[in-house]
């Protein structure tokens, strides 16, 4: 009895001393759960206070800023403004000078004047001066591509080329044996044009008159680059033109005809004239749809090629050679 008495008082002291260890074990923890709580609160006060401050920093220095910058156009602008005032200051008063001096509004008047007739003078002068220029020595406005240069000046570059072109096709007929450079042609046809620029350089260095060619045939055929090949192997500049482009000259087509034949004749080696889509004004007089104008500027054609020319190969080029 006295034993089993003994074990009981032992596990109730055994209980008493695990309820007081729980008992404390539960106070630290609760206290360290407060203190963690009170830490992280402190933190954040300590960061929301942190953040107001740089925000009202940034607002300090906002501000700053913009008072600066307001501070600093108003001085632009009052620099801007003063110095507007005196250059008025200064017109005005170099005005008031001239309108109460009569002999100063007099010249001032006068030196105005003068410029205005000068730059106007020799605007219209140039004008004049290169209009001239350019009817005399210049291209003619029909011409789309030629040989020449467009101011006889200009031609010194496109007649080396044509001489190493010339060099350069001759060095191409001795190896391939084709005569007309990069011009592929059926071999009769070939041989009838390479006939051609043979009997029309002959006939410029006897100075023979020249006769004039047609070429016919569907279009893309290679009527106008063998026709630039032909003037190129017998040493004559070459100049091309197209039909359609003469109609919309109405009444000016007869100057501008004779101005190309005028300056087609000016050629030291002679010059071919190919016209391609002859048939466009170069057709039967007779035809009711003609107008005035384009009779005119065909009648002024047969007048420039009526005779037999030493200086101008005439080569047409149409599709309907009927029409012709």
């Amino acid at each position: 009895e006295l034993v089993k008495m003994q074990e009981e008082s032992a596990n109730r002291q055994e209980q008493a001393r695990r309820a007081t260890e729980e008992q404390i074990q539960a106070q630290r923890r609760q206290t360290e759960r407060e203190k963690a709580e009170i830490e992280r609160e402190t933190i954040r006060v300590r960061a929301m206070a942190e953040a107001e401050g740089r925000a009202h920093e940034a607002k300090l220095a906002e501000e700053v800023n913009r008072r600066m910058l307001v501070e600093r156009a108003s001085a632009e602008r009052e620099k801007w403004v003063a110095a507007i005032n005196t250059a008025f200051d200064h017109i005005g008063g170099g005005l008031r000078a001239i309108l109460t001096d009569q002999n100063k509004l007099v010249v001032a008047v006068g030196g105005a004047t003068a410029l205005a007739a000068g730059i106007y003078t020799t605007r219209e002068g140039a004008r004049v001066i290169w209009g001239y220029v350019d009817r005399i020595l210049g291209q003619p406005s029909l011409i789309r591509e030629s040989s020449r240069g467009k101011y006889p000046w200009s031609g010194l570059f496109s007649r080396a080329k044509s001489t190493f072109s010339r060099n350069t096709d001759k060095v191409l007929a001795s190896k391939n044996g084709n005569g007309f450079g990069d011009v592929i042609l059926n071999p009769s046809l070939q041989k009838r044009i390479q006939q051609l620029a043979s009997a029309t350089a002959n006939t410029k260095s006897h100075q023979a008159p020249f006769r004039n060619m047609l070429f016919y045939g569907p279009p893309g055929t290679g009527k106008t680059m063998a026709a630039r090949e032909m003037a190129r192997k017998s040493g004559l500049d070459y100049a091309l033109m197209t039909g359609g482009d003469v109609a919309p000259l109405g009444p000016q087509a007869v100057t501008k005809i004779h101005q190309l034949f005028d300056w087609a004749k000016k050629s030291q080696k002679g010059l071919l004239l190919f016209i391609d889509e002859a048939d466009a004004f170069l057709c039967e007089r007779n035809k009711t749809y003609m107008s005035e104008a384009q009779r005119s500027a065909l009648n002024a054609l047969l007048f420039r090629t009526g005779d037999q020319s030493k200086d101008i190969v005439l080569a047409l080029a149409t599709n309907r050679p009927g029409d012709l």
